[in-house]
């Protein structure tokens, strides 16, 4: 039936993080209802414009996007949260932050200035120095707003050994090789996606072994396996999956990308059409398979998630200042309305954390 069994006993709280103007709470934290498909506000966060966040790997901290660089908080054992430190990332404001495997470096994606920095983190959670920049170079095929480096998603492959730029400006992923002592990076390849695609946000399975691609202009998810041959990354393509119908708006942008708890579903999201996609994955090729794109009632989706129990999906509108709340039977490929919308301000990113039994 899924995954509503193993977790409907559970408890949960979900960080969402949003843009502050008008109010000082970057971050919000509710408490979740699995049963019920909603989310009741828990604590607030001063922080300014919190545009991403992520959670350790060892789960007992969670790093934030800060204008000034980042912050790093001690996950309590109620789900809230205590500020530990901040560290400058020496460029403009980042976008999208994530750790290694061993949770010993945070790499931080910078949009504005095509900037990867990479922090070296302590054994308590704090963040320490910079240990490596570097700035993407080169113009994309038209020397406007996008067509310059963008450093838009920032992930490590499973096996810990390579770094995954998405560079959404340049229409390509570099795949970095990480010096584990060092923190340093060096290129060892380059995915080149379709030009003007603009790869925004990447996946891996599991598993490891499949790596996804969402591409925001032309509205498509690409999958490709991952191995190491020789001491070097290896990806080959193996589909190409719409984000969108084929009667979707114009102006269209992809922007969510996100497993659900169990690794079995993806959600993306689509802007401008205003919609929700979730994909079934096959565990044993990869490959993905539309399930349902359907209208999220909100205006310009950043994020979407799918809660823990796979049955209810929430999404995140940029511009219209809420989220809204849907029970899904994927069974049947439907969404319902579930309950009145949440305000947020500028909600861009959430992520649901499992708190441990005392």
């Amino acid at each position: 039936m899924g995954n509503e069994k193993s977790v409907k006993n559970e408890k949960f709280v979900a960080y969402v993080s949003s843009y502050t103007m008008g109010d000082n709470y970057g971050i919000r934290i509710y408490d979740v209802d699995l049963k019920a498909g909603r989310m009741t506000e828990k604590e607030l966060i001063e922080i300014t414009n919190s545009s991403y966040l992520t959670i350790s790997r060892n789960r007992k901290y969670l790093y934030s996007i800060t204008d000034y660089g980042v912050e790093a908080y001690k996950i309590l054992a109620d789900g809230s949260l205590k500020m530990i430190n901040g560290a400058s990332i020496n460029g403009m404001r980042g976008c999208y932050l994530s750790t290694d495997y061993e949770d010993r470096f945070l790499f931080v994606a910078g949009y504005h200035d095509g900037k990867i920095t990479v922090l070296r983190l302590e054994a308590d959670g704090s963040l320490g120095e910079i240990k490596e920049e570097i700035f993407h170079k080169g113009l994309g095929s038209i020397a406007e707003r996008n067509f310059r480096p963008h450093v838009n998603c920032v992930k490590m492959t499973r096996d810990n050994k390579y770094l995954c730029a998405a560079d959404l400006g340049m229409d390509h992923v570099k795949v970095y090789r990480l010096d584990h002592e060092k923190g340093t990076l060096k290129l060892a390849d380059v995915i080149r996606s379709e030009q003007e695609s603009a790869p925004r946000h990447l996946k891996f399975s599991k598993d490891g072994k499949y790596l996804y691609i969402v591409h925001e202009l032309k509205n498509y998810i690409d999958v490709y396996t991952y191995e190491e041959r020789h001491d070097n990354p290896y990806f080959e393509k193996i589909q190409t999956i719409s984000t969108v119908n084929d009667y979707h708006a114009g102006g269209t942008a992809a922007s969510a990308l996100n497993f659900s708890y169990d690794f079995r579903y993806m959600v993306s999201s689509n802007a401008g059409d205003n919609s929700v996609v979730v994909y079934g994955i096959n565990p044993k090729s990869g490959l993905l398979h539309k399930i349902l794109c359907l209208p999220v009632s909100g205006d310009y989706p950043k994020d979407a998630a799918m809660f823990p129990d796979n049955r209810h999906v929430v999404s995140l509108n940029h511009e219209s200042d809420s989220m809204t709340f849907f029970a899904a039977d994927l069974k049947k490929g439907t969404l319902v309305m579930n309950g009145p919308e949440i305000k947020v301000p500028s909600p861009n990113c959430i992520i649901f954390h499992r708190l441990d039994e005392e």
